[in-house]
């Protein structure tokens, strides 16, 4: 680790605990927990046959996003991503409106991840409504008390979480690839998707890839962190979009495309009872909760220290800047998870996602037009970046208008 680095950890009173391993299970828990299983039946809904294809694109995109996001990271040798990379460039007044975008954003799919998780729950307990809130109220609580406990211990959470569901949906794709049955996979018997349904999905789908970025706020908290940005984060987004796209074949031809569109929020379960029944069923139930709240976590940690950077540097209320004596964010903590629970309420995942998705493809098109601004190596990427990003926000305008 270099001497600017570890003077940064130091100063910062933060533990610096993220290895690879730990930094890889945090992007990967941020994306898939909020991901396949908020979104499957969203982008199948639009993309129908091509949901796979989206997946995919969107994974391509992700992938260059993440390197302009690790080299610009890496070059500024700070936290904070978007918000950093442009007080780096001196527009501070388009970062202080960028930082508070980001926070509500996060806070945002923070609530999307527990509905996911209260709806999972209740759905596996064939419980009532107010169990499902309930359970999703609870979800952003526990998790809030862990990362109030320190890195090290939601470290250790997310490693757990992240093992274990990617084993059980890489399980349920198997089981689906084995059935081969490319029928399944359409929407409509003789109304199959056009290409255009694939980009359409792309746009949609999008929100799934939210989360390898959150390892821009975790720099500090990262043991030599150059080198640990640059393997983690491109390694988190591989694994996510293989895990997508087996997963999206492979659960559509279990439940086939229409019952997975007409169980949106429940999806992967039902699929999971096709596979293996009643033991699928609550298998694919524990993992969707497991991953939403590793999601939750991941979130979590990741805003709160991003809007402990910004209040450091005056750009957030000095609220967000208080810190226990682990060197945890506890006001920080304590105010997103709180607002997030208020919005856990208003439900509706197919508007959130969709919503969610368009800011983060306006985020990433941001960042990679400046990292070809700031010309980091092989910023050829960023251009394949910067383009993706952009027609993915066009398609998911003109879907949402209607046109498409």
């Amino acid at each position: 680790m270099s001497q600017e680095e570890a003077g940064h950890g130091s100063e910062s009173g933060r533990e610096q605990v993220l290895g690879v391993g730990g930094a890889w299970a945090m992007a990967v828990g941020g994306m898939i927990g909020g991901g396949i299983f908020s979104t499957l039946g969203v982008v199948i809904s639009v993309a129908g046959e091509w949901a796979w294809l989206s997946f995919l694109m969107g994974g391509v995109i992700a992938l260059a996003t993440g390197h302009s996001y690790s080299g610009l990271t890496r070059q500024i040798g700070k936290a904070g991503g978007s918000y950093a990379y442009l007080r780096a460039l001196g527009r501070d007044r388009l970062a202080r409106v960028v930082v508070w975008v980001l926070v509500l954003g996060y806070t945002l799919t923070v609530a999307v991840y527990a509905v996911t998780f209260g709806a999972y729950a209740a759905y596996a307990l064939s419980a009532p409504a107010w169990i499902r809130d309930g359970a999703a109220l609870a979800a952003i609580a526990l998790l809030a008390g862990v990362n109030l406990a320190g890195a090290a211990k939601a470290n250790t959470l997310e490693k757990v979480a992240v093992w274990g569901k990617l084993a059980i949906l890489l399980g349920l794709a198997g089981i689906g690839l084995a059935h081969w049955a490319p029928d399944r996979l359409v929407l409509e018997a003789n109304q199959p998707v056009g290409f255009a349904g694939a980009l359409v999905g792309m746009g949609v789908v999008f929100m799934a890839y939210e989360g390898f970025q959150l390892l821009s706020y975790d720099y500090a908290d990262m043991k030599d962190a150059k080198r640990t940005i640059a393997r983690a984060m491109p390694a988190a987004i591989v694994t996510t979009a293989v895990t997508y796209i087996v997963v999206a074949i492979g659960a559509a031809m279990l439940a086939g495309a229409s019952q997975i569109v007409a169980h949106k929020e429940v999806a992967l379960a039902i699929a999971g009872r096709e596979a293996l029944g009643t033991f699928g069923f609550l298998a694919v139930s524990l993992a969707a909760t497991f991953s939403a709240a590793s999601a939750i976590n991941a979130t979590i940690f990741a805003t709160a220290r991003l809007a402990l950077q910004a209040a450091e540097e005056g750009e957030m209320p000095a609220a967000f800047a208080r810190r226990d004596s682990e060197g945890a964010p506890w006001a920080g903590t304590v105010l997103i998870s709180a607002v997030a629970m208020g919005l856990t309420l208003i439900g509706g995942i197919e508007a959130l996602v969709e919503g969610a998705s368009f800011v983060f493809l306006g985020v990433f098109a941001l960042v990679n037009w400046i990292a070809i601004e700031r010309r980091i190596p092989h910023h050829w990427a960023a251009m394949v970046g910067l383009a993706g990003s952009g027609g993915g926000a066009v398609m998911l305008v003109l879907h949402l208008a209607g046109q498409v």
